[in-house]
């Protein structure tokens, strides 16, 4: 159960193609915007926000297709979500992004064309350098999608993403399926009008795996970024998501790295998630203030 410590008000903003984008606001100060990951929503960082509302006003957007946004619409990629963030920034006067996995590379596409962020975080981004990952199980993923194979599908974007405990890679998947259909019943019964739940979120995975295509092999690309970086991990997180970050910090030209000892891709997120927000926002605070 996540303790909310301040009041939480809802807004939205009008993106540059229609699509409506909800967010929730909290705490006091300069503006910082989070930007969820796959398998996220706005609720999925409210213990972070509330750890920083008593220094900065926090925005938590929906991406497009979640929650309280629109739907992704036609000729969805990476520019549809920087002009989303490009919207978020106007309303709110924010200067600060923080973005986490997927949500960090649409917060890098955004700092490089936007200059109105001032400074970006960078939580693990899934950026292939060298072929460090593969993206091939996204067709197996997609048909399990259509065949109507949640479970199925969500154990493919698991394992393809290398994300999870390692014990789960010697659980037959059969079982994993078992097990995963358990949680989202026991997550549909217990889901409140504001839940993002795993069976709605588990389509979206699409769209983050295209966003991870979509800006393979582009970490040169990145050499004129000219706001300030922060570039975050934990040490037990998958090696491709280091390598990114190892790149990352030899090409961008203002960049700061901090890594997390003992923790891995779930750090962001809340308690509740095994995430450890009290020790990510300390380095948030620490560069944004």
């Amino acid at each position: 159960m996540i303790h909310i410590k301040t009041d939480i008000e809802t807004g939205s903003v009008t993106s540059e193609d229609g699509t409506t984008i909800g967010f929730r606001r909290l705490g006091h100060g300069p503006g910082v915007v989070i930007v969820h990951g796959a398998m996220e929503s706005s609720t999925s960082h409210l213990d972070l926000a509330c750890a920083l509302a008593d220094t900065f006003t926090v925005y938590l957007p929906d991406r497009r297709g979640r929650g309280s946004s629109g739907p992704f619409g036609a000729n969805y990629g990476a520019q549809r979500e920087v002009e989303d963030i490009a919207a978020l920034l106007a309303k709110t006067g924010a200067r600060q992004v923080f973005g986490v996995s997927s949500g960090a590379l649409i917060t890098l596409r955004s700092a490089l064309t936007l200059p109105t962020i001032e400074r970006a975080a960078i939580f693990e981004p899934p950026l292939i350098v060298n072929g460090s990952i593969t993206t091939d199980f996204l067709s197996r993923y997609d048909r399990e999608i259509a065949e109507g194979r949640t479970a199925a599908a969500l154990i493919t974007g698991m394992k393809g993403a290398q994300l999870g405990p390692r014990f789960l890679n010697a659980v037959p998947r059969p079982l994993l399926a078992l097990m995963t259909n358990a949680l989202m019943s026991s997550q549909d019964k217990k889901s409140d009008r504001d839940t993002v739940t795993m069976r709605q979120l588990a389509p979206t995975l699409h769209y983050d795996f295209h966003l991870v295509r979509e800006m393979a092999e582009s970490v040169s690309g990145f050499r004129d970024l000219e706001s300030d970086v922060l570039l975050l991990g934990g040490s037990k997180s998958p090696a491709y998501l280091k390598t990114a970050l190892d790149a990352l910090q030899r090409t961008l030209p203002r960049a700061k790295r901090v890594e997390f000892p003992g923790l891995d891709h779930s750090a962001t997120g809340n308690t509740a998630e095994r995430g450890k927000p009290e020790t990510v926002a300390q380095a948030l605070r620490d560069f944004f203030a």
